[in-house]
């Protein structure tokens, strides 16, 4: 192990210096030979992934890193807690390893002078309850080489080699950007590749298939992979198939390019398997519930999940930012041009659903409604946040759950950085008559080297460049400000052409979300009284100064009655409709850390319902944005 670096205390104590703590630092040279690992991952009664490795080794000295920086994740987010039972071993001995001093993703080996390869062996064990990430069902499972998987300090990711296989159940069928190789028995084996490509090449496996040819007769395949809890979940309508065939054909059109060899999306339709949505470069992991077919007139929200993640095969895995480039898993990522890479995604996510049908017109506008309406009345954050401060919230927060997160933000470079690209959008056909568009920059900045999978970064001043070659404007100017700003940039909705508004008519959309978000129900209540509250009366959050917080209501607390009856979603709205005709406050019992407590919100506001109208004499630019590319 390398000598460490000390620094003396201000009682004199000297300590090492973390930054230096025996981690060989990553070079761009190549590792000798090709790491061989197998996952056995047919244990699904215990959920139980097993792997081994046999890792070639020169010299005395093995670190192995288990990936702490996931691309996607945007933080130190890899799972190592799940990481069990970790055995080296070589010639049938057992080498003894030690975790790092300062990094719990770092294993230091000992490696005697004549070996030429050490076996690794450990576990990787799926969440078992709904409280943690179930990753292996009885139906199916989703297997992220990032977690099943240690690597050799010292080099670049792209510098090593694995060669991969997989144990599957007998029976099961799976989907990958992998190449296969062989199949033998229930085994699978790929093609080799590095290990920078392994991780960014998930796969989904499960007992219920279905494969379906999104672009057919394409040189370039892009194929759905649906993997259901039951065989009634992939039936697919000829509507719900030409949809989707429609949202690659939009794509196509839009960035006028791809970067992937075949594209593959990994869809798992599931009540047990968590849900997922995880950029890769030619495949993405996706996740719903069962029903996303089945019940599909009512459950248009979150639609746009497969949009964005295709989005991010462009813009995120192609052009990535400078500073979420890192030689390997384990360097820190910099988060700051997130409301680029998440941000004009989102905006495309709901563009590309729309144009491809999956979304109608309608749909979209009050999906956007949504959104700002949750940046025009529910986060009171940007008093003392900025967007641009919100990148940071990866790593702050973990995308932990947040007591108040109105007054904290999480992660609003997703949807703030949306309505930046809405206003980015408008402000290029206004300054070019409407000849040109977010499309001609899509075109131009994402669609450059065709075919091409080599990540090509760019900056801020990249970004700028690029903008003023589509209209000549104060961009750098124009961004810093909405960064900035102690407001949420919702200009772009009026300059649209459309204007945000409220009744006492909640919309279909509005309907279907709070019906199958079970986590955030009831949205509308949060933009009235000022509380998101779900079907059992659970408060998720209480927005900051708003009527129910300056009652004294808490984040955690129950509501148990309303008015004397007792809580239901039907009953909070019918006594939030009477409140904009009497003078009596709306009386809530609440029970929190099994104490019980009445107390009065002063709210007489009524129903508070968002809606896009048409601003009249004004260009209808969302109508334009929309249509689809021909």
């Amino acid at each position: 192990m390398a000598l460490c670096t000390l620094s003396v205390t201000a009682a004199g104590t000297a300590l090492p210096d973390p930054a230096e703590a025996g981690i060989p630092p990553a070079r761009d040279v190549k590792y000798p030979g090709t790491i061989r690992i197998t996952v056995d991952a047919s244990d699904t009664a215990q959920g139980i992934f097993r792997v081994h490795e046999e890792i070639p080794v020169r010299g005395r000295e093995l670190t192995l890193l288990y990936p702490e920086w996931i691309p996607g994740n945007h933080s130190p987010s890899g799972p190592i807690d799940m990481l069990a039972g970790l055995t080296v071993t070589a010639d049938g001995r057992t080498l003894s390893w030690s975790r790092d001093e300062y990094d719990v993703y770092a294993f230091h080996v000992k490696v005697p002078g004549h070996i030429a390869s050490v076996s690794v062996d450990f576990q990787y064990l799926s969440g078992r309850t709904a409280s943690q990430d179930i990753e292996m069902t009885g139906q199916m499972l989703s297997l992220e080489w990032s977690e099943v998987s240690l690597y050799p300090a010292g080099h670049y990711s792209h510098e090593i080699t694995f060669a991969p296989s997989v144990t599957l159940p007998h029976g099961w069928q799976f989907g990958t950007a992998l190449e296969t190789l062989a199949r033998s028995g229930d085994t699978t084996t790929f093609r080799p590749v590095t290990y920078n490509t392994l991780v960014d090449s998930p796969m989904y496996a499960g007992l219920y298939f279905e494969r379906v040819d999104l672009d057919p007769g394409a040189a370039v395949p892009v194929h759905l992979d649906i993997f259901a809890d039951s065989p009634k979940d992939l039936q697919m309508t000829p509507q719900q198939l030409q949809v989707h065939r429609n949202l690659v054909t939009q794509a196509d059109r839009l960035f006028d390019s791809h970067h992937y060899g075949h594209y593959d999306f990994l869809y798992s339709l599931s009540d047990q398997l968590s849900p997922n949505g995880l950029e890769h470069h030619q495949s993405s992991e996706d996740g719903t519930r069962s029903n996303y077919f089945t019940a599909w007139d009512d459950t248009a929200p979150g639609r746009d999940l497969l949009a964005h993640e295709y989005t991010h095969s462009w813009n995120g895995k192609f052009r990535r930012p400078a500073d979420l480039w890192t030689p390997n898993f384990n360097v820190p990522m910099g988060d700051s041009l997130l409301w680029v890479y998440e941000g004009q995604t989102q905006y495309w996510g709901f563009v590309l659903t729309a144009r491809s049908g999956m979304w109608s017109p309608e749909q979209f506008r009050d999906a956007l409604a949504l959104v700002a309406a949750n940046y025009d009345r529910n986060r009171p954050g940007f008093e003392w946040r900025t967007l641009e401060d919100t990148t940071n919230d990866p790593t702050a927060a973990h995308r932990a759950p947040l007591p108040y997160r109105s007054w904290q933000m999480s992660e609003e470079y997703y949807s703030a950085g949306q309505l930046l690209w809405l206003e980015v959008d408008a402000r290029i056909r206004s300054l070019t008559g409407d000849r040109e568009s977010l499309d001609t920059f899509a075109d131009r900045f994402f669609g450059v080297d065709n075919g091409s999978f080599v990540t090509k970064t760019y900056t801020f001043d990249d970004l700028v460049a690029a903008l003023d070659g589509v209209a000549k404007y104060d961009w750098a100017g124009f961004l810093r400000e909405r960064l900035d700003d102690h407001r949420p940039p919702m200009a772009g909705i009026q300059a649209s052409g459309w204007k945000l508004v409220y009744t006492d008519k909640e919309s279909k959309f509005q309907k279907e979300y709070d019906a199958n978000t079970p986590s955030r129900h009831q949205l509308g209540f949060a933009l009235s009284i000022g509380l998101q509250i779900d079907k059992k009366g659970e408060i998720g959050d209480v927005r900051w100064n708003g009527p129910a917080f300056k009652a004294g209501v808490s984040t955690g607390a129950t509501v148990v009655a309303v008015n004397g009856r007792e809580y239901t979603p039907e009953v909070m709205a019918n006594a939030i409709e009477r409140s904009e005709h009497g003078k009596d406050p709306i009386r809530l019992l609440l029970k929190y850390q099994g104490e019980y407590k009445t107390v009065a919100v002063d709210y007489h506001g009524g129903p508070q319902y968002p809606h896009l109208v048409r601003i009249d004499g004004t260009p209808d630019y969302l109508d334009e944005i929309i249509a689809a590319k021909k």
